[in-house]
């Protein structure tokens, strides 16, 4: 057999041999540092036989997937080192993510004592260098081995899996677990990891089954890598939205109001209103028209819809079917309340397309274990259009959602810190969906067809359309490497029909249009938040709840300092002055921490020639101007909503 290698040079073999030892054979090195392999694209464990021709790769911890296979070991160590310390701990699952791994037990809470103490173990369990074994069972024995160690969580997976399904398990020293690998050979060259928390975790992510104790880790091939991750892991605790928003009075929650339900505080909430007008008059100026619908409808409008059989578990239902004789719930989307405002009349195709937009508030039904902060809530505010289109249409005006969308982000300055997805759906489930393979595929290639006009780098995700339409999801990561999507954009053949909608074509004929759901920046608590992490608190001055404070050096300059405020709220700018009894250099600090873009210290000279001494987060101290010139210059800034990127790091006299 032919195998071609990665540099396009190729070896050959009279017989079959596993992926380590052509990995030996090519060289001793390159077999101490291989963690996976790659025949023909696919990843696959070093202990997999090649019996024909093939393009193979060897993954080492340099190659994104040789990493995740060594994290991936290190779960498998995590798991031993908690089985040795805390014997009573049931095993559930143990993946690699983007960052390093984690493990799930089912266990008492684990403090940072804890993990300290499980992180000695797994040093000590790496030093002992135990090779990773490999082995296969039938399914009776596999489960008959999982019940003898006392694991009901993996006899649960086992008995999950098709009957057809290879159970595979993989042995180091006398810890065994059920798992399709990859993995290392040996523990060994596990050197540089680090656990790094522990949280709560329901069991398959559903809130009525076992709240467990997750632990987080991560692994790099290099000490030096791993310091360079836990500096940025500390850096992005001080960026934590959850944290900082809180710190600055943005936003709080409250138990007896419930996980989920988040309230923003006025600053917070003034951030919201000044996105919120900024995107209605957006909109406004691009041809869309506002509508206001209930919060929530009967089940009847749901059922319509298809979201009563393909979403009802998300919704907050009130009543019960089988008793009452009306059942409401709240909505968790505003498309089928829109869609009856075009049915409230006849169209004409003259009158298309209609551009509907409503500032929504949603409600969710989130699972307690998913949700954090303000990413992932309950309740939230949602800058939801939609649009009714002639077919001839669709296309020029899904670009127009996506270059508001664009525009939106690059207003925001956060427009190089998204990915495009083109989520499609999943054939191998046509029972989740509603319409035809043939209207999917045609759907998609549109999608696809205008990401690439208009050279926006995107990746596809087969499952991750909605069950009426394939759409462009844009994502952005926190800070901590999850990702949420931001904005979506959604193409539907399909819901006119559910919905009997219609307009009257040139030949007096009905015809069914085109919708597209779309927002155009998305939910505003989750774009706060990821505005908090962006800018760690530091906003573009249009954006502050608080853009300038003014500081009087003492008691006899309040008036002035006074004078000067309203001068500001005059001419729209948000001022403060900080009016207490304190030193100057303490003022000057107090601002600074609470990241206000602009100080105005005013004393002797500036009250007698009126004028202000201005100091920013951009340039430090700025000297001293007339207050026209100030305002003339803020008011420039905002209402370009420029970002002023630079900042200089200046010491409080």
């Amino acid at each position: 057999m032919k195998i071609t290698l990665k540099d396009g040079s190729s070896k050959e073999y009279a017989n079959a041999m596993s992926i380590i030892d052509i990995a030996t054979d090519i060289s001793e090195g390159l077999a101490r540092m291989a963690c996976a392999g790659e025949v023909d694209g696919k990843v696959v464990d070093l202990r997999a036989v090649v019996e024909k021709d093939c393009a193979l790769n060897i993954l080492t911890a340099n190659d994104a997937e040789g990493l995740r296979t060594m994290r991936h070991t290190a779960s498998h160590v995590l798991a031993e080192a908690v089985k040795r310390l805390y014997p009573n701990a049931k095993l559930t699952i143990g993946p690699s993510i983007d960052t390093g791994f984690y493990y799930d037990f089912d266990a008492e809470p684990f403090s940072r004592e804890d993990l300290d103490k499980i992180e000695a173990e797994m040093k000590k369990i790496i030093k002992e260098g135990a090779k990773l074994e490999k082995f296969t069972l039938p399914r009776a024995e596999a489960i008959r081995l999982m019940e003898e160690k006392g694991e009901p969580y993996k006899v649960e997976l086992i008995q999950d899996l098709p009957e057809d399904a290879e159970l595979s398990f993989y042995k180091q020293g006398d810890f065994v677990d059920l798992c399709a690998g990859p993995h290392l050979m040996s523990t060994k060259p596990i050197k540089a990891f680090k656990l790094t928390s522990s949280s709560g975790a329901y069991w398959r992510g559903d809130s009525s089954k076992a709240m467990l104790q997750r632990i987080y880790g991560t692994a790099f091939a290099k000490k030096e890598e791993l310091n360079e991750y836990l500096t940025q892991l500390e850096e992005a605790k001080l960026r934590d939205h959850n944290k900082l928003g809180r710190e600055m009075e943005l936003f709080t929650t409250v138990d007896v109001i419930g996980q989920g339900l988040p309230l923003l505080m006025p600053k917070g909430a003034k951030m919201i209103q000044t996105m919120q007008r900024w995107i209605e008059d957006e909109e406004e100026k691009r041809g869309y028209v506002r509508t206001k619908t209930p919060l929530m409808a009967k089940s009847d409008l749901y059922k319509i819809s298809g979201h009563w059989d393909h979403y009802k578990e998300g919704m907050f239902v009130l009543g019960d079917e089988e008793v009452d004789k009306e059942v409401f719930a709240l909505r968790p989307m505003t498309c089928p309340f829109q869609y009856y405002v075009y049915k409230a009349s006849q169209k004409s195709y003259r009158d298309l397309p209609l551009r509907y937009g409503e500032t929504s508030t949603l409600f969710r039904n989130e699972d307690s274990g998913e949700m954090h902060g303000l990413t992932r809530v309950r309740q939230f505010t949602i800058s939801e259009g939609h649009l009714i289109v002639r077919p001839d249409q669709m296309v020029e005006e899904f670009k127009g959602c996506l270059a508001l969308a664009k525009y939106c982000l690059q207003t925001l300055g956060v427009e190089e810190d998204v990915t495009y997805c083109l989520a499609k759906w999943d054939p191998e489930n046509k029972e989740k969906y509603i319409g035809e393979a043939e209207v999917w595929e045609q759907t998609q290639q549109h999608i696809r067809d205008i990401l690439e006009e208009l050279e926006i780098p995107f990746y596809e995700e087969v499952g991750g359309a909605a069950f009426y339409g394939p759409k462009v999801d844009i994502q952005a990561k926190n800070v901590y490497g999850k990702e949420d999507t931001m904005i979506t954009v959604q193409w539907d053949a399909l819901l006119a029909e559910q919905f009997d909608m219609y307009y009257v074509d040139q030949n007096g004929d009905k015809v069914r249009p085109y919708i597209i759901h779309r927002t155009s920046m998305g939910c505003y608590e989750r774009t706060l938040a990821w505005l908090i992490e962006k800018y760690a608190g530091k906003f573009p001055t249009w954006l502050c709840p608080e853009q300038v404070r003014v500081l009087p050096i003492s008691e006899k300059y309040m008036d002035y300092a006074q004078a000067v405020e309203a001068k500001l709220k005059e001419n729209g700018i948000l001022a403060t002055v900080d009016n207490r009894s304190e030193k100057i250099g303490y003022k000057i600090r107090e601002t600074r921490l609470a990241k206000v873009p602009y100080m105005l210290v005013v004393g002797e000279k500036e009250q007698a020639d009126e004028l202000v001494s201005v100091r920013s987060r951009f340039a430090g101290d700025e000297g001293q101007k007339t207050l026209d010139a100030f305002i003339d210059a803020i008011s420039k800034e905002i209402r370009t909503k420029e970002i002023r990127r630079e900042e200089v790091q200046e010491e409080a006299k």
